[in-house]
């Protein structure tokens, strides 16, 4: 419906609000009217009575009554030199129902008593009182019919109400269409821009270009701009993941496969009779195991979701010794870099012995790599101890190194996929599968230290039952 629409409600009211201020005027001008209308009968009938003093009485019978006729009035009170006289009269047809005094009357009064003279059903005799013009007297007073004021007032109140409804509606007419213009018009051209916007958001060149003059539109036109610009930045860079994520899934399925027949080699390795190779094969079998694990969680990765992990109740002291030895065979040569775990053999919590693997792993990994790349020795040292986070029974493992700590652009985005890598070459996934992996747990995984003595990282994990 038009109302429904903004310039319609727009047109709407600027009717009732012009008429509103029509209405203001109106009382005023009928009061007016009515003010000059009697004025008018008493500067009329002191023309008559001055007319009959100059005549020294010679006028009279149906002279007299002429004069009064076209004077409008029933009876003429002249006051002059402090006598009362009765100049003119006539009978009166009905007694006097009320006296009016313009000489004191107020703005208000003359509104008061204009709009109940409208609301007058029936003619009534009056009794006016004002001053005689050009100095006739002290004092005139007429009595006269209201019909012909009555009628009259109507007729000026309709005309008065007809020019109201033309001016609010020209008025009304030019505001909405001044409306149409600077507002309606922007604001259809900002949907459709927004529209043809949804229909292809990559599509950089449907990108709404502020063009309103109106600051208000202006500023909501160059909202919009940086809005879709930044939505079709993020679509560019989600095709982008997209596709390296397909491209790292197909590369880690093919790889899982080539891990696989290697550990089906590994296992024939446990049967050679040389010590060390039976020393290797079981590491090497671990090794080969935990790859192909992370071949299928990196393939999960690509799909957007990471498996549940499988809680049980775990030991964590093995677990770390395991991650531990696991990076000393990875240690360069000539690295002075030393490893410690401060694990209590009692220590048990729920988790997921795969991916609390890889969490640490991940972590002690790449302070290791730290380590390597300032060329300085240090320390890795690895952990636990109970912990109550929010009323919870928890493990808190601690993963701290002495080296150089991490840059502060590292540390922006240190959690986020893509963002936060820190190694040359590095893609930043690590730390954000591992913090997911943890959030899995119903844990935390967060950087509570990185400066020039060092980086810690805390997770708090629940406590077994």
């Amino acid at each position: 419906m038009f109302v429904n629409t903004l310039s319609g409600r727009f047109l709407l009211l600027a009717v009732i609000f012009v008429m509103l201020a029509e209405v203001l005027i109106f009382a005023p001008s009928v009061a007016r009217f009515r003010e000059e209308y009697l004025l008018a009968r008493l500067e009329r009938a002191q023309i008559a009575s001055l007319a009959l003093l100059a005549s020294d009485g010679s006028i009279a019978g149906e002279l007299a009554g002429e004069l009064l006729e076209n004077a409008g009035v029933y009876n003429v009170v002249l006051r002059r030199d402090e006598v009362r006289e009765l100049v003119l009269s006539s009978p009166l047809p009905a007694p006097i129902d009320a006296t009016y005094d313009l000489r004191t009357v107020s703005a208000l009064g003359l509104i008061r008593d204009a709009l109940n003279e409208m609301a007058q059903r029936e003619p009534r005799i009056i009794r006016v009182i004002g001053d005689p013009v050009r100095r006739g007297g002290l004092l005139i007073e007429i009595t006269l019919d209201t019909a012909d004021l009555h009628r009259e007032i109507w007729e000026y109140g309709l005309r008065i109400l007809l020019l109201s409804l033309a001016i609010s509606g020209f008025t009304a007419l030019l505001l909405f269409l001044a409306i149409r213009y600077f507002v309606v018009a922007p604001m259809r051209r900002v949907i459709g821009s927004m529209a043809a916007y949804a229909d292809a958001p990559q599509d950089s060149t449907r990108i709404i270009t502020p063009q309103s003059s109106i600051r208000e539109l202006r500023d909501a036109e160059e909202a919009l701009r940086r809005m879709q610009s930044d939505l079709t930045g993020l679509l560019r860079q989600k095709d982008r993941l997209a596709q390296l994520g397909g491209s790292v899934a197909r590369i880690s399925h093919d790889l899982r496969n080539m891990l696989t027949t290697a550990s089906m080699l590994a296992d024939r390795m446990e049967s050679s009779d040389d010590p060390s190779v039976k020393r290797a094969a079981p590491k090497l079998v671990g090794s080969l195991s935990r790859a192909i694990n992370l071949c299928e969680s990196t393939l999960a990765f690509g799909k957007a979701e990471e498996p549940p992990p499988r809680l049980t109740r775990l030991q964590l002291a093995p677990l770390v010794e395991d991650v531990i030895d696991s990076e000393k065979l990875a240690l360069a040569e000539g690295v002075d870099i030393s490893f410690l775990a401060d694990i209590p053999p009692t220590l048990y919590l729920r988790a997921d012995g795969e991916q609390l693997y890889r969490v640490l792993h991940n972590l002690v990994r790449n302070a290791r790599q730290a380590l390597e790349a300032s060329r300085q020795p240090g320390e890795i040292e690895v952990s636990a101890t109970d912990s109550t986070r929010d009323g919870k029974a928890g493990v808190c493992i601690r993963v701290g190194d002495t080296g150089p700590g991490l840059p502060p652009r590292a540390r922006e985005h240190l959690f986020e996929a893509f963002q936060g890598g820190v190694r040359k070459g590095g893609v930043g996934l690590g730390l954000a599968i591992a913090a997911e992996l943890v959030r899995g747990h119903g844990g935390m995984l967060e950087l509570t230290r990185s400066d020039e003595s060092g980086t810690e990282f805390r997770i708090w994990m629940p406590a077994a039952d």
